[in-house]
């Protein structure tokens, strides 16, 4: 039974976009505000760097949990309202957490809010690759992944007025308040966001016992992403994923320090933070809009194989300090050119879909991303231990994420190609 006579209105299609947009942009913002406000915080809650380092494991360790939990729950209750959980979720978490009391409390509510992020992406982009007309599936996720750009500048902005207006003691709070914004976003996604046809119609032949044997003796879709052909496309996945999180974590934690080290001050830091968001948005629009034409295994190959190039730059420039202008330091130039090179995850929430059936997808789509975005979180563990033992050099540290890099690579070319490809509510279990 193919999607033609499930389509969508403009209006419900623009309504997903926004809702998915904004969810997005506000899940990046919850992680990376409490990067800007972690010493303020450290400061009024007598919180030590190793206490700090931990509240932010448990938070991405709670987004693991989450992306599966919320991932199962969107083939199980459907993407709306697996949505509308986790943006709750979140929002709670965020807000409690501007009333933590010390290390422990904050620790916990931190986790609950890293549980609802979890789960936002995997819910708000299967739904938006669901509505999304199929040549365009490529362009529509890297509008959405652009919106981590936004949440990334508005995280920096967010802080520097909350802790310049109101103080290190208060400012903190207030900053982390601001996480609890998805709440207004719920009420835009109850109301006007519709919930994925396609889903809709497998719920109801489900239900009404009119599924194929095969599809009616299917038991938990954590089980099922693990048999068959899903199995080799869910560890391929691991490894796409992983691989660029690795990278882009071994790169993106350290740099900021490095180029204080180099001698900018923080303001110029600020302002290289700002500027990498704005050009990271502008490449996933640009990349995107021709990701469709080139399929999904070029749109992750290239951009990997540009940040490869852009890890030598860094590597070849470790040793010029700030000139006085960011313009003309070779550091900046070529962490721009690393920084193009990320477009590669606009890709992911198109490929992972268009892998999967629809009773698979939500959990498929969901526990892919946020295990890899699990694994790739050891970036700040393992690259301060390589540094150790090549010198000391945080940035021969850095380079491990290279290694990462290649094996995104080499397992996107053995995915196979989908771009295109039609959405149907009885499909194989994989695609071949």
């Amino acid at each position: 039974m193919a999607i033609n006579h499930l389509e969508y209105t403009a209006t419900e299609k623009r309504s997903v976009l926004f809702s998915t947009v904004l969810g997005f942009g506000l899940d990046f913002y919850n992680i990376l505000i409490l990067a800007f406000l972690m010493g303020a915080i450290q400061k009024s809650l007598g919180i030590t760097l190793t206490e700090a380092g931990i509240i932010t494991t448990v938070t991405l360790i709670g987004s693991v949990a989450g992306g599966i939990i919320f991932g199962w729950l969107g083939d199980r209750i459907g993407r709306k309202m697996s949505l509308l959980l986790t943006l709750l979720l979140f929002s709670i978490g965020a807000i409690a957490s501007a009333f933590a009391w010390d290390f422990n409390s904050l620790l916990v509510l931190r986790a609950i809010t890293g549980i609802g992020l979890g789960g936002e992406w995997g819910a708000g982009i299967v739904l938006f690759n669901e509505v999304w007309d199929k040549n365009r599936r490529g362009f529509g996720s890297c509008v959405v992944q652009a919106a981590s750009s936004g949440g990334i500048a508005a995280a920096a902005v967010v802080s520097v007025w909350a802790l310049s207006t109101f103080g290190p003691d208060w400012g903190w709070r207030v900053a982390l308040l601001t996480g609890g914004s998805p709440l207004l976003l719920m009420v835009y996604v109850r109301f006007w966001m519709p919930e994925s046809k396609i889903w809709s119609e497998y719920e109801r032949m489900r239900t009404a016992g009119e599924l194929p044997q095969e599809k009616a003796k299917s038991t938990n879709p954590l089980i099922e992403i693990f048999k068959g052909a899903s199995l080799v496309y869910t560890i391929l996945g691991f490894a796409v994923v992983s691989g660029y999180m690795f990278a882009f974590y071994s790169v993106s934690v350290f740099i900021p320090g490095y180029m204080i080290k180099q001698g900018a001050s923080p303001a110029i830091v600020r302002d290289v933070t700002l500027i990498f968001a704005g050009v990271l948005a502008a490449a996933f629009l640009i990349f995107g809009w021709y990701s469709d034409r080139l399929g999904r295994k070029l749109s992750i190959v290239l951009p990997m194989l540009l940040s490869l190039v852009g890890f030598y730059g860094i590597y070849i420039s470790k040793d010029v300090t700030f000139p006085g202008s960011l313009w003309v330091w070779p550091l900046f130039g070529w962490y721009l050119v690393w920084g193009l090179g990320q477009v590669t995850a606009g890709m992911f929430g198109a490929w992972f879909s268009e892998l999967y059936p629809v009773e698979l997808r939500s959990t498929a789509v969901s526990t892919i991303y946020m295990i890899g975005r699990g694994i790739g979180s050891f970036a700040p563990y393992v690259v301060p231990m390589v540094a150790v033992q090549t010198g000391g050099n945080l940035l021969n540290g850095m380079m491990i994420g290279g290694i990462a890099a290649l094996v995104c690579v080499l397992a996107a070319l053995l995915l196979p190609e989908t771009a295109g490809r039609n959405f149907a509510v009885i499909e194989a279990k994989a695609r071949q």
